[in-house]
């Protein structure tokens, strides 16, 4: 049974030039990493934003499970 979804996606950012190194992403875009879980009437239940866009959707993933996500069983 689905009772909801998570995905990670990029937000294209304007950030100054010394500070691009970490905001460039494996496409090579300027972004910022966010993820997102919705329940299953697409209510957004979670939010973590802020992550440069070289972060992975694992490291994005792990931080919100430490930052207290958790997914029911």
């Amino acid at each position: 049974d689905c009772i909801g979804m998570v995905d990670g996606f990029h937000i294209p950012v304007t950030v100054a030039v010394e500070c691009q190194g970490p905001f460039r992403n494996r496409k090579g875009s300027l972004s910022q990493n966010v993820m997102a879980a919705c329940s299953f009437d697409s209510r957004f239940m979670y939010v973590l934003a802020g992550w440069e866009g070289s972060a992975t959707d694992a490291d994005v993933l792990q931080a919100a499970l430490q930052d207290g996500f958790h997914v029911p069983a």
